[in-house]
């Protein structure tokens, strides 16, 4: 059992120090503050390659790690095992002690009649004195019988005393080697899974540093993901997301990268609330719950008054009845919540009427035209009722298609706020892509999962080319090795924002070569290889074809693929899959 321990200990000990050693190098090396463009590049280069190295050292010993777990349980299943036959063992021993020592009294009374008739009786003497030979022959055939008896007596108890000694010294040995087996197992266990815990962590923690700096970066992307013209809410009007596994790009293989929801993906989830109201049957309090963190509900707001931008002011239900901001047909639960939700917004915006709110998307929709129907009788049910949290009424942000999950405003915009969580905004468990598009709350929206953007050509779809996803692979890798060459890795058929040159397809590849790097020039498999289902986020995406297989962050695959993909295509959240056709 000792030889088992110390495999486990050497095994333990050689993963510590194989996680340990680039755990302690990189941790100093990767800071979130720069000055400038160059400084932010740099450092993100650094943060990636200390990602990149906590992951190498990580990857070799996961599936190590698995499988240690699960020795581990059949380690203590066996101990488990070895501490009942030690209990079992020591009972019978106590039964044995119990039976031995009437056999040693029975014993001792035999060995002292055998004493006594070896001393005492001579057969010689009884048939020399006897008249009757076959009576004298008859009592020594019976002395001696008695005689082998008590000898076969004495015999075993001797065997059994020497036994019941033997077993109990390795009953003994056995409770220190198990109870020393025990603690051992238990601590490396323990350690190793905090180390990896730690390991992992750090990653995480690498991944935030440069989602931070690369918000730095984010003048570049906005004016794209502008382009494609995404409401925030359903205050825009019905949604449009064509669902581009129906279009034909008229090539193949074609790659298309499939977002979950569209921003901002901040508080109320609208097609949520619908999903809800119908399939749980919640109520429009169970339903703002949901979405809010700490809230509770107070009512008698419906007086105070509100300024409206370029239309003077409102009571605030009056206000209310202009939102447009939720199809009047949807379920009464879900135009309530919605009322809630767009009071209590306009009574933070506006510093509970000191200031004055928007009539657009960036504040909420709101139209002179007042509502009649579902929508006032949800206003006039809910009158005067907001929102609050820790004494505040809150700033009670909503979305058409949160794709499954919520984020923290700290997620989206930075600077979290108490009353936002994230959420896994489902009615069971997800472990898969096909699983979340059968358990979310908002997957009648069309919007739900789509890939966004597209081109004139190719069916006007946002279908890439087999050419075109190795050549975003191709930017990441040169932009790893080198990060002076970034500000030349934009899309070629845009103005390059750096104002310097953008480097197309074969220059890019040449760069690699001159740098000792084998450019992909076909990709057979592009897949996403780690999710986060929980959080809702694509960690990992693999690239697979005739320059080998690389993995790529999926944050960072997210945002080299949005400042390379041609037109206005994008992946446009942090939850995404690859569709092939």
């Amino acid at each position: 059992m000792r030889k088992v321990l110390q495999l486990f200990l050497f095994f333990f000990i050689s993963l510590y120090l194989a996680i340990l050693m680039p755990f302690s190098v990189y941790a100093q090396s990767c800071d979130s503050s720069c000055g400038n463009l160059d400084e932010c590049k740099a450092k993100i280069s650094k943060c990636r390659e200390a990602w990149d190295q906590m992951e190498a050292a990580k990857k070799p010993h996961v599936d190590a790690l698995r499988k240690m777990e699960a020795d581990i349980a059949a380690f203590q299943s066996r101990i488990k095992t070895i501490e009942s036959s030690v209990i079992r063992k020591a009972q019978a021993i106590a039964e044995g002690e119990k039976e031995l020592s009437g056999m040693l009294d029975l014993a001792g009374r035999r060995i002292r009649q055998f004493y006594k008739r070896t001393m005492t009786y001579n057969p010689l003497f009884s048939l020399l004195s006897s008249v009757n030979v076959g009576s004298v022959l008859r009592t020594v055939a019976y002395q001696q019988a008695a005689t082998n008896e008590d000898k076969k007596m004495i015999i075993q108890t001797a065997i059994l005393v020497k036994d019941l000694e033997d077993r109990k010294k390795i009953l003994e040995s056995e409770r220190t080697s198990l109870a020393y087996l025990k603690d051992e197992t238990d601590r490396r266990a323990a350690s190793v899974r905090k180390l990896v815990g730690e390991a992992t962590a750090y990653q995480g923690k690498l991944t935030s540093i440069i989602g931070s700096l690369t918000a730095k970066q984010q003048s570049f992307l906005a004016q794209k993901l502008a382009g494609l013209n995404l409401p925030t809410s359903l205050g825009a009007g019905p949604l449009y997301c064509t669902d581009d596994r129906k279009l034909n790009p008229g090539f193949s293989p074609a790659f298309a990268f499939f977002t979950f929801g569209i921003p901002h993906r901040v508080g109320m989830n609208q097609y949520g609330a619908l999903g809800r109201a119908q399939a749980g049957r919640q109520s429009y309090q169970d339903i703002l719950r949901a979405y809010f963190n700490g809230i509770s509900f107070e009512s008698g707001r419906e007086d105070i008054k509100i300024k409206i931008q370029g239309h003077g002011e409102r009571s605030l239900d009056e206000y209310l009845l202009g939102i447009y901001e939720m199809p009047e047909n949807w379920d009464m639960n879900a135009l309530k919540a919605q009322a809630v939700a767009a009071r209590s917004y306009a009574l933070a915006y506006t510093n509970n009427g000191q200031g004055e709110i928007c009539t657009t998307q960036a504040c909420q929709v709101w139209k002179p035209d007042k509502k009649t129907g579902q929508w006032k009788q949800a206003v006039e049910q809910t009158k005067g009722e907001v929102m609050v949290n820790g004494g505040q009424v809150i700033k009670a942000w909503y979305s058409s298609t949160d794709g499954g999950y919520t984020f923290t405003s700290g997620d989206v915009w930075g600077g979290d706020k108490a009353w936002t969580k994230r959420l896994r905004d489902t009615t069971g468990e997800v472990n898969s892509f096909d699983q979340l598009k059968e358990r979310a709350y908002d997957k009648e929206s069309p919007c739900f999962y789509a890939a966004q953007g597209w081109r004139s050509e190719y069916g006007k779809s946002a279908w890439l080319k087999n050419e075109e996803v190795a050549d975003i692979a191709n930017v990441i890798l040169l932009a790893r090795k080198d990060s002076s060459a970034r500000e030349h890795l934009y899309q070629p058929d845009k103005p390059n924002p750096a104002g310097t040159d953008t480097w197309d397809r074969e220059k890019v590849k040449q760069e690699l070569r001159a740098r000792g790097i084998t450019p992909y020039n076909s990709v057979s498999d592009v897949s996403p290889t780690g999710v986060d289902w929980g959080v809702g986020r694509t960690t990992q995406i693999t690239i697979a074809g005739d320059a080998g297989t690389n993995t790529f962050d999926g944050p960072e695959f997210k945002d080299f693929f949005n400042l390379r993909a041609p037109a206005n295509i994008q992946i446009v959240g942090p939850l995404f899959n690859v569709e092939r056709k």
